[in-house]
């Protein structure tokens, strides 16, 4: 497929790169003929369409905070590493941070409907605790975050986004092919962005915060390539 040449996509990393997603269930195989048809299971549909969902409205307009926390505890043996490590994957990507072992927050108490998902979909039924309220007297909001994220990091990532989507912009004279890589390529680099950035209320961030200046870029990026990288999409062949 043109479109995979055009991102230097190699025959053996896509068969690799296959391999591995098929081993996490994601796809399956059948056989047309002497040919291989790769389909999404249900987990692997499920996965996408949450996934496009949140990066495509992350860093939505947000209304007012009220000032309440979400708070998980979540006990994980030390031994059982792979289960700590997607706890702490999926909760991240949730928008959580860890201030200290064992304890996760959020400044959306919506998302404990999203925490409780996680631990179903990981067997997770014991240990877990979850507390809804205002910060109070002892030590302060902004020590809490310090703790939980490292916000600097974040704003370095966006910095670094910034930089690199300036330089996928095609000619306006570029064949179609070339807004669908570019398209390819932006939202490869801001798909990202929900597990980097917790998506603290206004009253959480630094004063000028850097993130604000990626979303305008991102979305008035996306919104110029679409028409063009949809319909070199539609042009190409089946593989």
């Amino acid at each position: 497929m043109d479109v995979l040449a055009a991102l230097d996509v190699e025959e053996k990393s896509a068969r690799q790169a296959l391999a591995r997603t098929a081993a996490d269930g994601w796809i399956v195989a059948s056989r047309d003929g002497r040919r291989t048809r790769w389909a999404l299971t249900p987990a692997g549909r499920r996965l996408l369409s949450e996934g496009a969902e949140r990066i495509y409205t992350f860093a939505a307009e947000e209304s007012s905070w009220d000032g309440r926390w979400l708070v998980l505890t979540v006990s994980v043996p030390e031994q059982l590493r792979k289960l700590r490590h997607l706890v702490r994957t999926r909760l991240a990507w949730a928008g959580f941070g860890s201030p200290v072992p064992g304890v996760w927050i959020s400044a959306n108490p919506a998302r404990e409907a999203e925490a409780k998902q996680i631990f179903a979909d990981l067997g997770l039924t014991e240990g877990l605790f979850s507390f809804v309220g205002q910060f109070a007297g002892i030590g302060s909001p902004a020590q809490l975050v310090a703790q939980a994220w490292d916000l600097a990091e974040v704003a370095a990532h966006y910095r670094a986004f910034i930089e690199v989507a300036g330089s996928f912009a095609p000619a306006s004279s570029s064949a179609e092919l070339d807004f669908l890589v570019a398209q390819v390529r932006l939202v490869h680099e801001w798909r990202r962005m929900p597990f980097i950035d917790p998506q603290l209320p206004r009253a959480l961030l630094p004063p000028v915060w850097i993130g604000a200046e990626a979303v305008k870029l991102f979305h008035a990026q996306h919104a110029r390539w679409t028409s063009h990288a949809a319909a070199a999409w539609a042009a190409q062949s089946p593989c």
